[in-house]
């Protein structure tokens, strides 16, 4: 997709101006239905095309990425434009500055629509928690697109933009592309910086692209990864590009299916179905297919319930009305209500936040309170470690590790709502490669028919830390594989 487009700019088939003025009819056409966007930038977007049309014109070398249209989550700090994370308390903020991730693309000449709706900060699997809207799936408009990055994924899934930046804490980038058809990637933690994405748990987040297919991925990873110093827990990689690192052959590789992925009613039936013919397929072209146990899977989803609330109990002390959000204590003035420091908080954070945001912050201070830290957070963090130790001796065995993004396909709108354990349990697969901070990768690998529609099912791989090559390239032999 991204090189066929490159192509056609260099060779003045068509130009980047035209380019973003269809993606911008096509959003004015789809987005009242899917809701996928929260927020435009027409006017930056085309006069950056523009700039790009102009270097083309003057015999200028592009990048791969340049002047081709893509959108990012409003978790992502884009200078001068509304950054919400999908939270009413931040409904007015404008950043001063750019993530990371957002200036390397401006430094690629990546053309940016605009924002993508979320998860209020980015706590959901199913992209319902937004203050603003309900993002829908663009395979069945009753069925949600995953979370939390549902609106990138389903921006990519109805053409709306080439690609699009997510962040995955626990499978937020990964469980959507599941859901809507599409390739989510989430790096290895570090390979990312972090600097200007609001924070969920710190120790679990990672921003990666959704794309259409996995030489995307590749190229986007190849511009984004990278030591940063305003992110120091950044790592100084050998300088790749991933998407160089294709079309290898993959006879011989080494395949783990974990046992315990698959045992259990948790995996729908459908679902298995089309993860073992995925199984089978890699089995065909070569690869060598090797059962392996990951024991701690069992607890895993239980252990992310407890580090990941406890950093933002921590992460979200911040958005009080003094230091960052709307402020009650500025309405207060109008209405010449006196409230003291304290009252201004509580005001603040009842009125402003969601009610998934308010469960997982009192779930977090709970854990890290004195009475119950060393009951719970401390011992969530030796099964972490327990976790990744797990992952390490895997990986002396195997290369990959495959299995399904997610126990079903997507789900309808407002099935799970009333039973937050259920929604939680979407990110039963997910969670291991955060917890880890492995690289994992989702990819679709057949469809299910559910009441007269076709849903999308993604096959997952985890791979060792800082071997993207070897992750992207195993994908993109099974999507290049007929």
């Amino acid at each position: 997709m991204i090189r066929e487009l490159h192509k056609k700019l260099v060779n003045q088939e068509i130009t980047s101006e035209r380019l973003t003025e269809d993606y911008f009819a096509k959003i004015e056409k789809k987005n009242p239905e899917i809701k996928a966007y929260l927020s435009l930038n027409k006017e930056f977007a085309l006069d950056k095309a523009r700039s790009v049309d102009k270097k083309i014109k003057n015999g200028e070398e592009i990048d791969l990425l340049a002047g081709i249209p893509c959108s990012i989550k409003d978790n992502m700090c884009i200078e001068g434009l509304p950054t919400t994370a999908g939270s009413k308390i931040l409904e007015n903020y404008i950043p001063p500055y750019d993530a990371t991730v957002v200036k390397k693309l401006k430094e690629s000449d990546a053309v940016l629509l605009g924002k993508t709706n979320m998860d209020e900060f980015a706590m959901g699997s199913s992209t319902e928690n937004s203050a603003y809207q309900v993002t829908k799936n663009p395979h069945d408009s009753d069925r949600v697109p995953g979370g939390s990055s549902g609106g990138s994924a389903a921006a990519v899934a109805a053409d709306m933009c080439a690609y699009s930046l997510g962040s995955d804490t626990g499978g937020s980038i990964r469980q959507p592309a599941s859901f809507c058809g599409v390739v989510g990637l989430k790096p290895t933690y570090g390979m990312v910086s972090r600097y200007g994405l609001i924070a969920m748990a710190s120790s679990l987040d990672q921003i990666g692209p959704v794309t259409k297919n996995i030489e995307d991925a590749a190229i986007i990873l190849t511009r984004i990864s990278g030591k940063d110093r305003f992110d120091s827990t950044t790592v100084e990689t050998a300088s790749k590009n991933y998407e160089d690192g294709l079309g290898k052959d993959i006879r011989g590789l080494r395949i783990g299916i974990p046992k315990e992925y698959f045992a259990g009613d948790g995996l729908g039936k459908d679902v298995k179905e089309k993860i073992e013919e995925g199984i089978a397929k890699f089995e065909r072209m070569g690869a060598k297919i090797i059962d392996i146990n990951l024991p701690s899977a069992d607890f895993a989803l239980a252990t992310y319930y407890i580090i990941m609330p406890s950093e933002i109990s921590s992460n979200l002390a911040r958005f009080d009305g003094i230091r960052f959000g709307k402020s009650a204590g500025a309405e207060s003035e109008k209405t010449g209500e006196d409230l003291n420091l304290l009252e201004i908080y509580q005001k603040t954070r009842a009125k402003s936040l969601g009610k998934e945001v308010k469960r997982r912050i009192m779930l977090g201070t709970y854990s890290l309170s004195a009475g119950y830290y060393d009951k719970y957070y401390a011992k969530a963090q030796k099964a972490r470690a327990l976790i990744r130790k797990e992952f390490e001796e895997a990986f002396k065995k195997v290369d990959v590790i495959a299995g399904p993004t997610s126990p079903t396909a997507a789900f309808k709108i407002g099935e799970k709502t009333a039973n937050p354990l259920e929604m939680y349990l979407a990110d039963i697969y997910t969670v291991t490669a955060n917890i880890a901070g492995v690289p994992a990768i989702s990819f679709p690998c057949g469809s299910v028919r559910i009441e007269k529609k076709d849903l999308p099912v993604g096959l997952q791989l985890m791979g060792k830390w800082f071997d993207e090559e070897t992750l992207l390239n195993a994908a993109y032999a099974f999507e290049q594989s007929k």
